[in-house]
C-alpha cells in the first residue's frame, strides 16, 4: 500500500516523529510549510493577537508552500501536526483541502505536551470529504507512533 506521511512541524518534534513513521511504513515524506513562516513570535500562545492565534480564531486559510505532485498515486496518507485549540492548524487544513482525497485512507497523528486528540479527526473531517479517517491519536514518542502506523499499513 502506497504511504505518503504528510506533517506540519513548528519545534521540530512532529517532524521526528513523522520521519520516524515514514520509516516503519516504508513511504514517502512530505512537510506542510505554510507559504509565510512561522516566527517565535507568531506562535506565541499568550499573546491573544499573535499569528497563530488570529488565525486559529478566525479560521482562516493559510497558504501552503508547494504540492504534492502525484497524490493519486497514494492509498493511505498519514497526517500529522502539532495540536492547536484543540485540532490541527489552519495550514493543515488548508493543504488537506487542496486534494482531491476521495477514496484515500487518512491516519491523524499529532503531538503535544499535554492535549489529546479531542475531536480533530472529526474537525478534519470536512478537509477529507470521500476519504476515510481510519484513525486519530496523540503520540508522546515517535517509537509509539511508528509502531501504530506499522499496524495500521
Amino acid at each position: 500500500m502506497k504511504a505518503l506521511v504528510a506533517y506540519f512541524s513548528i519545534s521540530g518534534i512532529t517532524a521526528g516523529t513523522a520521519k520516524s513513521i515514514a520509516e516503519a511504513v516504508n513511504g514517502d515524506l512530505f512537510e506542510i510549510v505554510p507559504e509565510k513562516p512561522y516566527t517565535r513570535g507568531d506562535v506565541n500562545w499568550m499573546n491573544p493577537i499573535s499569528r497563530c492565534n488570529r488565525e486559529m480564531m478566525g479560521k482562516k486559510d493559510v497558504p501552503v508552500s508547494g504540492r504534492v505532485g502525484n497524490m493519486e498515486d497514494y492509498v493511505i496518507i498519514f497526517v500529522g501536526f502539532p495540536i492547536w485549540y484543540g485540532c490541527a492548524p489552519n495550514v493543515v487544513n488548508t493543504f488537506l483541502k487542496g486534494y482531491d482525497l476521495s477514496g484515500k485512507k487518512i491516519a491523524v497523528f499529532a503531538t503535544s505536551g499535554g492535549s489529546g486528540i479531542g475531536k480533530t479527526a472529526e474537525k478534519l473531517a470536512p478537509y477529507v470529504s470521500g476519504a476515510e479517517i481510519l484513525d486519530a491519536k496523540v503520540f508522546k514518542t515517535a517509537g509509539d507512533a511508528a509502531k501504530w502506523a506499522a499496524d495500521l499499513i
